[in-house]
């Protein structure tokens, strides 16, 4: 029997999870990612990406501040998520997110952040007037000690925060991709490989993320971008970005050899109602196109000005290939039924609670987020300059 377009049993109710869901992981991918970018300057001393340090540690606490949004929204009443953290469980998946969650935020990103901004912080506690001077002052948490031996001691600190801090980063998105790949009745999300593809997904979405805001962010100061910390960010991307492919190539492989019960579906799912999708979007514009013009940075030595476009565009259609793979995942895991014989079809709407308005929003937030942070502390290496030789 072959499958029925827009037929589903009776016992099958369709989609449960929305655009909002789609969403959730691919911003905490970038909270993940660009958290894991900043950790290669604080673990692994790698000079060359110094000037996005600080960017990278803002975007990550912007869009982690946005991040339990879209499942806020989707739920309907955000007043009972407390819940969650006086009502445990253990062996629930998304109850854990919860304290994984706060434990990033507080424990670790958040107070990183401030060890890397104390001396700006006090400096500016004591230079400010007015409700500025108050707001650095509240910041500073009654510490205003930036003698020589403090500052090593925020070093030192700072460095074992961001190194329990990587870890963390991987729970935090590989969680989510754990939660699809331990569904075994659906075949499309049931893969062991499922949480390491999120993983070295977010990684890439996040990489590609910092490397835009700090060519945007650099061009709207008026400021000359310093080719040598975008070419070694494009660079980890690159093969960040190699590793993911090969690891998504891996399970469409072991799918098709392996070839059960679910591939005939799945194989018309995927060249019927995901083929846009999917091929189109994921595989050849978000993944191919992106490799290719990073691959072309790499081998050839292209002048400045086609290296910044080459490097914007395989930025962004990097985001939009990792939506789509998102999309792919939580939307296309839902198209079938399962008994692998009916399909259905998912509709957004434009303006309801889960529509396309309120996604986009949300898309958006953090953006607003990091423009107030940036605002508030300077993440660029010039005005962090300045003002350490003012506090000295």
């Amino acid at each position: 029997m072959n499958g029925v377009e827009g037929f589903m049993y009776p016992n099958e109710i369709g989609l449960q999870w929305s655009v909002l869901i789609v969403l959730y992981p691919f911003i905490t991918g970038l909270v993940a990612g660009a958290f894991i970018l900043a950790s290669l300057e604080r673990v692994f001393r790698v000079e060359a990406v110094t000037p996005t340090y600080r960017l990278a540690l803002l975007t990550a606490l912007s869009f982690l501040i946005v991040a339990p949004l879209p499942l806020q929204f989707h739920l309907g009443h955000p007043e009972r998520s407390p819940e969650m953290y006086f009502t445990p469980h253990s062996t629930s998946a998304m109850a854990m997110f919860g304290y994984v969650y706060l434990w990033y935020l507080m424990a670790v990103l958040v107070f990183e952040i401030w060890l890397d901004y104390r001396r700006d912080i006090v400096t500016q506690s004591q230079q400010s007037k007015g409700l500025t001077r108050l707001v650095y002052r509240i910041m500073t948490l009654g510490s205003s000690n930036i003698s020589p031996r403090a500052l090593h001691i925020d070093e030192r600190v700072g460095w074992v925060v961001t190194l329990i801090g990587i870890p963390s980063a991987f729970m935090l998105h590989g969680y989510v991709g754990f939660i699809f790949g331990s569904i075994k009745a659906n075949p499309w999300w049931s893969s062991p490989l499922m949480p390491v593809v999120f993983i070295f997904s977010a990684m890439v979405s996040g990489i590609a993320a910092v490397m835009l805001i700090y060519m945007a962010t650099t061009k709207l100061r008026g400021k000359k971008l310093d080719m040598r910390y975008v070419d070694t960010i494009a660079m980890y991307l690159f093969y960040t970005f190699i590793i993911d492919f090969s690891l998504e190539m891996l399970d469409l492989i072991h799918r098709v050899y392996e070839a059960d019960e679910s591939f005939h579906s799945l194989n018309f799912m995927v060249h019927t109602k995901l083929y846009f999708s999917h091929i189109v979007v994921q595989i050849c514009m978000g993944t191919l196109v992106p490799l290719v013009l990073l691959a072309i940075t790499q081998v050839l030595k292209l002048p400045e000005m086609v290296r910044k476009r080459m490097y914007a565009t395989a930025g962004a259609l990097t985001l939009i290939g990792i939506f789509a793979m998102r999309w792919n995942v939580v939307i296309g895991g839902q198209l079938f039924s399962k008994s692998l014989l009916g399909y259905t079809t998912y509709k957004m709407a434009l303006v309801t609670k889960e529509g396309f308005l309120l996604a986009a929003a949300l898309t958006l937030l953090p953006l607003g987020i990091l423009w107030v942070l940036v605002k508030l502390l300077p993440p660029w290496p010039d005005e962090h300059v300045a003002q350490g030789a003012a506090g000295d």
